[in-house]
């Protein structure tokens, strides 16, 4: 019998455990010990001289890799104790928050002590970290492995679910009550001119109309964290996760608007020259112009110093000559981000610089209309509403006013300042999707008759269900985090890349198990459920994929 005297085998039918906040705080520890000694050991592997050596880093990527996802698991039970401990400081740790704690202790504990799924093919174990699970044999981990993650807690956070249905969301959120205002206006909405619309939009692969773009700049989503002096509405990072969770909830190419408008203005406030602020900023935050990011070429992915689209001055302005591809929205915006090589004699990042690259916005007739570039739409099977292109520049002139910061070579930097930012809206992006494939396989379930009753009843699918709240809390809680460091000013890339790392890997499990609930009819274009596994699908590649995610956050923890 445990120490704490409680007898596991009575104890499976008790939802919630016993001085559950205390039991989770006493797992804590043993996890840090583990975490400690797995980095030790892949220190003594990667590091020369007291550095990371980039060679040893490749050679034992997979541990590297693994080490990152223990990490991660530790970041997040870490932010889900703190967000237990806020509400119970303030008396709104109910029964559905204790579940949602429970279960994500006794389930994520399972995979730190067996496997974590990395991916589908690919588990994170204990002995590829070169440590035994012994740290984890203490009575509190024991207790929340063996009960935590129980059918009845599960069973019994389904029907709270039930009794919440059309709740914003399943659990309090720990936000304060001005970010729950705002995330109950986005919601509506989401609800009233978003979700009626946005399968059609998919399934005619149309763009999402202007009068939605025209109504979201009216409720400030292009300017929500640009500083008022600048046309913005001067908010914080953690206003736009909410704002991108609930948008994204409705369509992900919804959500995926603000980001263009997110990037451009990071990368203009970070880098730009006081003219550059005053001209683009208030432009931006009024959509009275959409950007567009244009970084990535044919055969670099995410290695952006290889990039070998040229920029040669020539009087006052550049001509730029190569090819970009998966570009998102470019056809009918205004400006593009524009990453292109100045020192033509440099192969790495120190040569490429940033531009603001005016051209006209297309038609469905004649989608790039200017001087010098031409493009190609790429057919994609979700993330639809903006769509994707290949470019080509061939003497496309840019105004040398329009270097950004007006300092050739900085670019490269310019662009890792964004990607904190970009990161953490990408999360917020993910537990929006994730959220809407929640909605409509519990609602499906409701409805669904099978032997006589709903399947919502059945074990196996409550069961689904409730994890995919139980995540979505965890993934909210670490982007919540990130989005707070963030907004005061601190250093936040390991915490944005585990709120990315994971929140992508949650939205493609969400949206794979809501069709699971769906059976056959998942499978059927007709239904919501196959927009949202396309539409989750891309979230584990871009801002960085999964990979790049899990190598930068080990890096980071292991200099």
């Amino acid at each position: 019998m445990p120490k704490d005297g409680l007898d596991m085998r009575k104890s499976q039918s008790l939802p919630i455990l016993p001085d559950l906040l205390n039991c989770c705080a006493q797992s804590l520890p043993p996890l840090e010990a583990l975490l400690e000694e797995a980095r030790a050991n892949l220190l003594q592997k990667v590091h020369v001289d007291g550095r990371v050596n980039a060679a040893h880093l490749e050679t034992h990527q997979h541990q590297a890799h693994v080490f990152a996802w223990f990490a991660t698991y530790q970041a997040a039970l870490t932010r889900m104790l703190a967000w237990a401990q806020s509400l119970a400081d303030s008396g709104t740790f109910a029964e559905m928050e204790q579940l949602i704690l429970q279960i994500s202790f006794g389930e994520y504990l399972c995979q730190i002590s067996g496997g974590i799924p990395m991916s589908q093919g690919e588990m994170a174990r204990l002995q590829d970290l070169e440590i035994s699970p012994d740290a984890l044999r203490v009575t509190a981990v024991e207790t929340l492995m063996a009960l935590g993650n129980s059918t009845a807690a599960r069973t019994r956070l389904v029907t709270l679910m039930q009794d919440n249905t059309g709740h914003a969301t399943f659990g309090a959120t720990g936000l304060d009550e001005d970010l729950e205002m705002i995330r109950d206006q986005f919601r509506r909405f989401a609800n009233e001119r978003v979700t009626p619309f946005a399968h059609d939009w998919h399934l005619k692969d149309e763009l999402i109309p202007l009068e939605i773009l025209n109504e979201m700049a009216e409720m400030g989503v292009f300017g929500l964290t640009i500083p008022e002096e600048y046309g913005g509405l001067g908010l914080s990072k953690a206003s736009m996760c909410v704002v991108s969770e609930e948008l994204s909830r409705g369509y992900i190419g919804v959500g995926s608007l603000g980001t263009r408008s997110e990037i451009a203005a990071e990368l203009i406030l970070c880098g730009g020259t006081e003219e550059q602020k005053q001209h683009w900023l208030p432009k931006i935050a009024s959509a009275e112009i959409l950007p567009t990011a244009v970084f990535t070429e044919p055969n670099t992915g995410s290695d952006l110093g290889s990039l070998r689209t040229r920029a040669v001055k020539d009087g006052e302005s550049y001509t730029v000559t190569g090819n970009k591809t998966w570009i998102t929205h470019a056809a009918r915006t205004h400006v593009m981000t524009l990453l292109a090589r100045t020192d033509t004699s440099s192969d790495d990042h120190k040569g490429l610089s940033m531009f603001l690259a005016e051209k006209l916005p297309g038609t469905n007739d004649v989608p790039f209309p200017t001087q010098g570039m031409s493009g190609s739409e790429i057919e994609v099977l979700g993330y639809r509403g903006m769509k994707e292109y290949e470019l080509a520049f061939d003497g496309f002139k840019v105004d040398a006013k329009n270097l950004l910061g007006g300092v050739e070579g900085k670019g490269f930097k310019q662009l890792m300042q964004t990607f904190e930012s970009a990161r953490i809206q990408t999360a917020a992006r993910a537990i929006g999707v994730a959220q809407n494939a929640l909605e409509v396989g519990m609602q499906y379930a409701i409805d669904r008759k099978q032997f006589g009753k709903s399947i919502i009843n059945f074990p196996r699918v409550s069961g689904k269900l409730a994890m995919m709240a139980v995540e979505i809390m965890i993934a909210r809680q670490l982007s919540y985090f990130a989005a707070t460091e963030k907004d005061n000013e601190r250093r936040c890339d390991l915490e944005a890349g585990m709120a990315k790392l994971l929140g992508a890997r949650v939205a493609w499990a969400a949206a794979d198990n809501a069709l699971q609930i769906h059976g056959g009819n998942g499978f059927a274009l007709e239904y919501q459920i196959s927009r949202i596994l396309c539409d989750a699908r891309i979230l584990n590649i871009f801002e960085g994929a999964a990979e790049i995610q899990a190598q930068v956050i080990a890096r980071r923890l292991l200099n």
